[in-house]
């Protein structure tokens, strides 16, 4: 290898060139000042380089350039995408098999070009580009650029003319590192004398690369939320990750014949008004699904100062009431909003993964569309901005009618930083008594209030109870939290109680809170590891009541799950069940409660694996997998009796 300096003249106009291009960074980007002569006199330094590589070693020059600029590519990425404040949280693991992730990619254009260092040009150009489209779209809605979104690119592009594209000093700053990263790679010279040779090897090495993400990502679970991808798994990984969540396998007995025979069997089923209870009209449904609320008594001995939800506890008339299984944990609330209202269940899909950023394309069977089927207006509300977990754009392909969002609230009704439950409350009052006569209306609301975390303190929230004995400051908080939630419900249920139309409250939790892991070794004597299926399962429930101010069904459920809710709900609302749901119905007896941890098995009187089940059970369970798969993956033998309304 020889290294040596040679003047060129054609340099003073490429050195011009380049301090004129950094010159209109420092004015459309703001980058440092001193960067410009700095920036000038290191391209000027590189192309005046003359670099020989001994041709007798192809590839040890390839293993340096494509592991030197796969590494390169991988922080330039990072660093376009993360504010400072973040950008160090990736650990060196993750950011180790982005590495591998990109270095696949470099080999794969290897096998094209035969010449390493239009390799590292091209590849290098191609994925600091696909970290810029990250960066622009996470600027639009505030969520990460993943694979399902390739499926409505036309629909993104469509919008893209309303919104003007600008760039930061970082992705200034890669660019510029980009130019001199390249004028380098061309000052080297690599190729192989047979392509055959080169081809074998690289797909060699990119095997074993793929292996080792493989193996080593596993368990690692895709991040939808904002940028956590990113600075959890590192952007091209979780990217990664997303294409395999994406694909989805048809389960163990599926076909389209095992769906006719379900069809069979449910067929003569459709969604109607059957007046149950002697109601003369369709009673108003209002679906709440709360931020974080739990019982946190599931887990262990619980004592606080004094009542903690004394009107939720005293519910009694009209009531059906008890415990739900949540399919997820401190976290990802869209999951839990998605069973409730499809009836489906995270227990068959990847672990990790949201179904609002993931896996909705299209309007899906739900409980909107059946009642929408009926004639109710279906509204949606959520005291927080659109964007979060995509439901701008999730709400109107769920069928949706209106959507109300932030701005859509009176912002000075705040406990902490946040809306209060009360005021999504008063919001849902204003509507019902802005309806129409003849207007059958459901309400989906979800809250903000209760949302994590739970240790700083606020002088606009005085606590009110907390827990005796040994106490925790996160969990006094949350504490006091729940019991201004039992107090804005009871507020709720007195209006509609004095009403003369009927109305029908769903009201349910949709994860219990994270909270500091001593207080669940205090509780459980374990705390969050090593735990049984019981114990674990105990960390899913969350409370459930469906209220009506008519006279309805009145019972305590010791376990069910949030995806058989609206099944339950329809039933209380006199609606006759579609195919679907009659399902869900029927399975309820048989397989009381299903999430993505197991199911309640009522032969063993316990929380099993799905893979656990067996007899009747088991058939239950792969017959719900066979429809889900049915109504989210199938779309050319979907079932129009099952799933009608998927459009």
């Amino acid at each position: 290898m020889k290294i040596r300096l040679q003047y060129d003249k054609k340099n003073n106009i490429r050195l011009l060139a380049a301090l004129c291009f950094a010159a209109a960074m420092y004015f459309m980007a703001g980058i440092a000042l001193w960067i410009i002569p700095v920036f000038g006199a290191a391209y000027y330094l590189l192309k005046s380089l003359d670099i020989e590589l001994s041709p007798k070693l192809p590839w040890l020059w390839s293993v340096i350039l494509i592991g030197g600029c796969s590494t390169v590519t991988m922080f330039m990425i990072q660093y376009v995408i993360l504010e400072p404040d973040v950008f160090m949280r990736t650990s060196d693991e993750k950011l180790f098999l982005n590495v591998l992730c990109i270095a696949i990619f470099y080999l794969v254009i290897q096998l094209f070009t035969n010449n390493t260092g239009l390799t590292c040009i091209i590849a290098h150009i191609s994925m600091l580009s696909f970290g810029f489209v990250d960066y622009f779209v996470y600027l639009f809605r505030q969520n990460e650029f993943t694979f399902s979104d390739i499926r409505s690119i036309g629909t993104g592009l469509s919008v893209a003319g309303n919104y003007q594209f600008g760039i930061h000093d970082r992705g200034a700053y890669a660019i510029l590192g980009s130019i001199l990263l390249i004028a380098l790679i061309r000052k080297c010279h690599v190729s192989f004398r047979s392509r055959i040779g080169m081809s074998v090897v690289s797909v060699l090495l990119g095997a074993v690369m793929t292996m080792c993400v493989a193996t080593n990502s596993m368990y690692v679970n895709t991040e939808t939320w904002e940028q956590k991808g990113t600075y959890r798994n590192g952007y091209i990984l979780n990217f990664v990750l997303g294409v395999r969540d994406s694909f989805v396998s048809a389960p163990d007995g599926y076909s389209a014949d095992a769906v006719a025979e379900l069809e069979k069997e449910y067929s003569g089923n459709g969604s109607s008004y059957s007046g149950d209870y002697g109601l003369t009209k369709k009673p108003t449904i209002i679906a709440i699904m709360n931020e974080s609320f739990a019982d946190l008594s599931v887990l262990g001995d619980l004592k606080t100062n004094e009542e903690l939800t004394p009107f939720m506890d005293s519910m009694q008339e009209n009531t059906v009431k008890g415990y739900a299984l949540s399919s997820v944990f401190g976290a990802k609330t869209p999951n839990s909003e998605w069973e409730f209202m499809t009836g489906n269940s995270m227990a068959f899909l990847p672990s990790g993964s949201v179904v609002y950023q993931q896996y909705i394309n299209n309007t899906p069977a739900s409980i909107v569309t059946t009642l929408k089927d009926i004639g109710y207006t279906c509204v949606a509300m959520h005291p927080y901005y659109e964007t979060g977990w995509s439901r701008n754009q999730v709400y109107p392909k769920l069928g949706f009618d209106e959507t109300h969002f932030i701005d859509d609230f009176d912002q000075n009704n705040i406990i902490r930083e946040y809306i209060t439950d009360q005021e999504m409350y008063n919001k849902i009052i204003d509507r019902y008594e802005s309806k129409a006569s003849n207007e059958n209306l459901f309400i989906m609301g979800i809250t903000m209030q209760n949302h994590g975390g739970y240790t700083d303190t606020y002088s606009n929230f005085p606590e009110e109870i907390y827990k005796t004995g040994r106490s925790y400051t996160d969990v006094n908080q949350y504490l006091s939290l729940v019991h201004e939630s039992d107090k804005a419900i009871q507020n709720l249920i007195t209006y509609f109680e004095h009403v003369d139309d009927p109305v029908e409250i769903v009201f349910f939790g949709d994860h219990q809170p994270s909270l500091n892991s001593a207080f669940y070794e205090m509780m459980n004597g374990k705390g969050l590891s090593n735990l049984t299926m019981e114990e674990l399962e105990d960390l899913y429930k969350v409370p459930f009541f469906i209220w009506t101010n008519y006279d309805s069904t009145e019972k305590t459920v010791d376990i069910t799950s949030l995806d058989f809710l609206s099944t339950m709900a329809l039933e209380q609302a006199g609606i006759a069940l579609p195919a679907y749901n009659q399902f869900l119905a029927d399975m309820m007896e048989e397989v009381p409660a299903i999430n993505s941890r197991g199911y309640y098995s009522k032969s063993e009187g316990a929380f099993l694996h799905l893979d656990e089940a067996e007899g009747e059970e088991a058939e239950w369970i792969k017959n719900y997998n066979i429809l889900q798969y049915n109504s989210m993956f199938d779309k050319k033998n979907r079932s129009d009796l099952f799933f009608p309304y998927y459009k």
